[in-house]
C-alpha cells in the first residue's frame, strides 16, 4: 500500500504541474535559404490568430545567431498565421494549427531569394491599445515574467472588457500563481464571453478544489474530457483507502481512454489479485508485461504470475 500511496501523490504532482500546459504550444525550428540552406540570422516570424478563431493575438520573433526560433503560444488550441520573412527573400506565409503541449512542433523555413514584401492583413499593425497590451502581455508571460504579464493584460481587459483572450490569459496565469479567487473570476468572465474555451472548466476545476469548494470542483471536474492520468489517481486513492471494489472501474476507464497505460494495467491486475478473480488477474498481468516489458513492476507481476491459477 505505501508503494501505491507514492504513485499517488506523484502522479497527483504531475497532473498539477502540468494543468497549465493545458492548451498551451510551443514550435521550434530553423530559417533557411532555400538556394545556400545558409541560416537566416536576421530573419523575423509574425504569429498572428488566424480569422474566425475569436482571438486577437499578434506577436513578432526573431531568429538567432543560428537562424533558430523557439515559439510558446498560451492557446495552442486555434489557428494561427506564420509569416516568415527576411531581408533580401521572398516572405513565406502558413496557417497552422500546432500539436498542443508536450507534444513537439519543429518546423523549419526555408525562404526564397526575392524581393518581395508582406502583405495582408497578417502585417497590419494592431491599432486598438487594448490588444496592444495583450500582446506585450502574452510576450511577457512567454518569457516567464508572470508578474509583468498579468499586470499588463490586467491594463488589456480594463481597456477592453470583452477581451476573451485577456481574460483566459489571466485566468491560466492566476492559477499558476495560486490566486484562486482571481482565476475564477477570470475564467467565468471568459467563459461569458467565450463559452467555447473549454480550458476555463480545467481552471475552475482545480481552483475550487483548491480553495475546498468540492461541490463546485466536481461540477467543474464533470465538464473536463476523460483523462486517464486522473482516473488512475482517483483510483490510487481508493486503493489506498482500501476500497478495491470502487477502484475497479476507475482503473478500466482509465485503460479505455489510454489502453497502452500499463501501470494501470499493473494496479488493475493486483485488484483482482486482492480479490480472488485470478483469472481476470492473470490476464491482465499479462497485459501489463505486453505493454511494459521492462517496466518497474515488470519482476513482481512475473513472480505473482506463477502463483496464479
Amino acid at each position: 500500500m505505501r508503494r501505491s500511496l507514492a504513485l499517488s501523490l506523484l502522479l497527483c504532482a504531475a497532473v498539477a504541474t502540468n494543468l497549465f500546459a493545458v492548451g498551451e504550444a510551443r514550435i521550434t525550428g530553423k530559417i533557411l535559404d532555400s538556394v545556400t540552406k545558409a541560416p537566416l540570422t536576421d530573419a523575423t516570424i509574425l504569429v498572428v490568430s488566424a480569422a474566425g478563431s475569436g482571438k486577437n493575438f499578434k506577436q513578432e520573433y526573431k531568429s538567432d545567431k543560428e537562424g533558430g526560433y523557439a515559439i510558446f503560444l498560451l492557446d495552442g488550441t486555434i489557428k494561427y498565421v506564420f509569416t516568415v520573412s527576411a531581408p533580401g527573400h521572398a516572405p513565406y506565409e502558413e496557417t497552422m494549427k500546432l500539436k498542443l503541449a508536450p507534444e513537439p512542433n519543429v518546423r523549419d523555413f526555408e525562404l526564397s531569394p526575392g524581393t518581395s514584401t508582406p502583405s495582408g492583413e497578417a502585417l497590419k499593425a494592431a491599432a486598438d491599445p487594448a490588444v496592444v497590451a495583450y500582446n506585450e502581455g502574452a510576450a511577457l508571460a512567454n518569457g516567464g515574467k508572470d508578474a509583468e504579464a498579468i499586470a499588463k493584460l490586467e491594463e488589456a481587459v480594463k481597456m477592453k472588457p470583452d477581451l476573451a483572450a485577456g481574460w483566459s490569459a489571466l485566468a491560466r496565469l492566476y492559477l499558476r500563481a495560486k490566486d484562486y479567487a482571481k482565476a475564477i473570476d477570470a475564467a467565468n468572465k471568459t467563459l461569458a464571453i467565450d463559452s467555447e474555451d473549454m480550458d476555463m472548466n480545467a481552471v475552475l476545476y482545480e481552483s475550487y478544489k483548491a480553495t475546498g469548494d468540492q461541490a463546485k470542483a466536481a461540477e467543474f471536474k464533470a465538464k473536463l474530457p476523460a483523462d486517464s492520468h486522473s482516473l488512475f489517481n482517483d483510483a490510487a486513492r481508493l486503493i489506498n483507502a482500501g476500497k478495491d471494489g470502487e477502484a475497479e472501474p476507475l482503473l478500466k476507464q482509465a485503460i479505455a481512454v489510454d489502453p497502452k497505460f500499463g501501470q494501470a494495467y499493473y494496479e488493475l491486475g493486483m485488484v483482482y489479485v486482492r480479490t480472488g478473480k485470478n483469472d481476470q488477474a492473470k490476464a491482465t498481468l499479462q497485459k501489463y508485461l505486453e505493454v511494459e516489458p521492462n517496466g518497474k513492476d515488470a519482476a513482481t507481476a512475473k513472480e505473482m504470475m506463477k502463483y496464479l491459477k
